[in-house]
């Protein structure tokens, strides 16, 4: 099988949410939460074997609801929050809960996966964020770099801050803002910055991007009308503390230095229908993924923005024949350009993201149940590292 081949695994129920699993740096794993009406829902934990280029799967019952989002402890493997929708006096809620899977789960045994016998496991409930208390709860996001004990989550208008305390089986509300305006103003999506000591959160509502400081849960930036319509995802560049990636129904991706916020840095304008998911890759920060209604994956080379606009210099490590160690780089910046595009879904892609455990390897979701794993073109790999 050629090494660049597209995996597919599909799932049995309608699905949108998917995370890497974070904390976990040697295996290659996802977790991935489903929306059925009807039945119990899952959370498919996906185990990807590079050397064989197979999947292997386990599948945890969620029984609360259906996930519209999901998100992974950065410093407990067996941690992740979900938000759910949960139907009480005809009335639908949107929920937010912390959960830990089987013990046994946490380092990725595996069941045969035609193993009819193996019954579903169920998730331990941690602890409930807020439980409707403030609202429809839109993500949950972990602080980055932390021991796991913060996270953000956003409901309707509010912005809350919690800190888990006793192995996660409490949440304290640390403190909370509110979006101040006009109508009916609710998040859409968030992230924690990884810059800054992690004292920065963005978030998006409606057409707005806006920066909040943790310490003092006010507002830093604000960048009105970011998008022509809703916008739907951001994501911080790595290496990049002030750059900023957005996307959103107005079928573009933006790039913007919050230093500056009247206009974004640059454009993309490759998908043909509304952006649902943007993410930079975790070391090379030219790569960024998006993921669009148009049941597209696209795979940018944003390398004019990127911490490598020359190119860069190669450790050691990376050449084994020293004879062909050119440390002088061409001084010409790089042209950016769409690298790839992946046309392996036939429903709404909601959900791209980059493996934490392979920085070449990504996988994405379309509504239909479809999980599809990918990897960086090689001959883009062997560019970037030589």
């Amino acid at each position: 099988m050629e090494d660049d081949a597209p995996v597919i695994y599909g799932l049995e129920f309608q699905a949108r949410a998917l995370t890497p699993q974070t904390a976990e740096t040697d295996a290659i794993r996802f977790l991935v939460g489903t929306q059925s009406l009807k039945y119990d829902n899952q959370i498919h934990i996906i185990d990807f074997d590079d050397e064989n280029n197979i999947i292997n799967k386990n599948v945890l019952l969620h029984q609360a609801g259906e996930i519209w989002h999901i998100s992974a402890s950065p410093a407990d493997k067996g941690v992740l929050a979900t938000c759910y929708n949960k139907t009480s006096d005809s009335r639908v809620q949107a929920c937010a809960a912390v959960w830990r899977m089987p013990k046994e789960l946490e380092s990725g045994s595996h069941e045969s996966p035609d193993d009819p016998a193996s019954t579903a496991q169920t998730l331990e409930l941690l602890c409930h964020l807020d439980n409707g208390a403030h609202g429809n709860v839109a993500c949950v996001v972990w602080e980055p770099m932390g021991d796991g004990k913060k996270v953000i989550s956003l409901a309707d208008s509010r912005i809350l801050l919690w800190d888990l305390q006793a192995s996660s089986s409490q949440a304290v509300l640390a403190s909370s803002a509110a979006l101040e305006g006009r109508g009916q103003l609710r998040f859409t999506a968030g992230r924690w910055s990884p810059h800054h000591n992690c004292t920065q959160v963005a978030t998006a509502s409606d057409t707005t991007l806006r920066g909040w400081d943790t310490r003092s849960m006010s507002q830093i930036y604000c960048i009105e009308n970011a998008h022509g319509q809703l916008v739907r995802d951001l994501d911080f560049n790595p290496n990049k503390q002030y750059y900023l990636a957005s996307c959103g129904d107005d079928c573009k991706v933006k790039f913007w230095d919050t230093r500056n916020v009247t206009e974004p840095v640059k454009t993309l304008e490759e998908h043909s229908h509304w952006v649902w998911s943007v993410r930079y890759n975790h070391s090379h920060d030219q790569l960024v993924l998006t993921g669009s209604s148009d049941s597209r994956v696209i795979l940018s080379n944003m390398v004019s923005i990127s911490s490598e606009p020359f190119g860069h210099l190669v450790d050691d490590d990376d050449v084994s024949d020293p004879e062909e160690h050119h440390t002088e780089k061409s001084k010409e910046p790089l042209q950016d350009n769409v690298i790839a595009t992946y046309e392996e879904h036939e429903d709404s892609v909601y959900a791209v993201d980059w493996a934490s455990a392979d920085p070449w390897l990504f996988a994405s979701l379309s509504y239909d149940g479809r999980l599809v794993i990918n990897r960086v073109p090689r001959a883009l790999k062997y560019h970037i590292l030589l």
